[in-house]
């Protein structure tokens, strides 16, 4: 188990993982800063919390926890945890969606160690998360999985399916989590096609639920504490978060709350930056 660090260390993380993904993005001039910001509490947590199980120097030991970022675009968050951890040089993000980078535009887990699923096509990663669950089940190894979801893609049917198949098997060592920031690519989560609330519907499919605020590092350090110690069927943890949480203001004077593909000009990113320092 990685060691744990104190809950103000675990703040400051997230807010260097937060430099890092505004950085990246705006140096690639692509990516998906907002929705990579939403979940990074979230992220940081698992990673620095003592939550997971990983070495940096042995990305594939078969005894390692899993985490599957379902909702791939917000890979940024990712590779900014993995950089920190020490699983590549962290001046190795600015080669975001470079030509020849592993640091590609979605996790591809082909070229970077360290990632444990290919994903971008929304509403596959639960389903790969299940299959990691089962197979350490079938082997005996002890490690979780952990599955980010964004809360757009829990409108595809193979999520809800993914559900139903969890339960069957009572996975106690799958955890999913909702990155419910309320936006998606073409708009409000609500107007697309409204999903919430999560919690009651996962409920009925027997899962064990926790709905927190997902920007909030005491919040998500303990419902991952409580997560963590169910055993008997399958958890998830509906984390309401704030796309873009911590540049809000930035993007409110762009009067676009969503940003959604699209990265900060420098000057945006200038303010951004600032607005973080404080």
């Amino acid at each position: 188990m990685t060691n744990m660090i104190s809950l103000d260390a675990l703040q400051e993380k997230a807010r260097v993982i937060r430099r890092h993904i505004i950085n990246m993005t705006t140096a690639a001039a692509s990516g998906h800063p907002s929705s990579s910001l939403s979940a990074t509490e979230v992220v940081t947590a698992l990673f620095f919390g003592g939550f997971m199980n990983y070495d940096p120097r042995h990305p594939d030991t078969p005894d390692r926890d899993r985490f599957v970022l379902s909702k791939g675009h917000a890979v940024p968050v990712l590779y900014a945890a993995m950089a920190e951890a020490g699983f590549f040089p962290v001046e190795d993000l600015l080669t975001l969606r470079k030509l020849g980078s592993p640091l590609e535009g979605h996790p591809n887990m082909r070229r970077l160690p360290g990632i444990d699923a290919s994903t971008g096509s929304l509403g596959q990663g639960l389903s790969v998360g299940i299959g990691y669950a089962l197979a350490a089940r079938m082997n005996k190894k002890p490690h979780r999985v952990f599955v980010l979801i964004g809360d757009g893609e829990m409108g595809e049917g193979q999520v809800w399916e993914a559900i139903a198949t969890a339960h069957k098997y009572q996975l106690g060592n799958l955890t999913a989590i909702i990155d419910q920031n309320g936006f998606q690519q073409t708009g409000a989560s609500k107007d697309v096609l409204d999903q919430t609330p999560f919690a009651s519907k996962f409920e009925a499919f027997g899962w064990k639920t926790q709905t927190i605020n997902g920007n909030d590092m005491p919040s998500v350090v303990n419902a991952l504490n409580v997560a963590t110690q169910i055993t008997d069927g399958p958890s998830v943890i509906v984390s309401q978060t704030r796309k873009g949480f911590g540049i809000i203001p930035v993007l409110e004077a762009e009067n676009d709350l969503n940003y959604h593909g699209k990265p900060l000009s420098p000057a945006l990113a200038e303010k951004a930056l600032a607005l973080l320092e404080k």
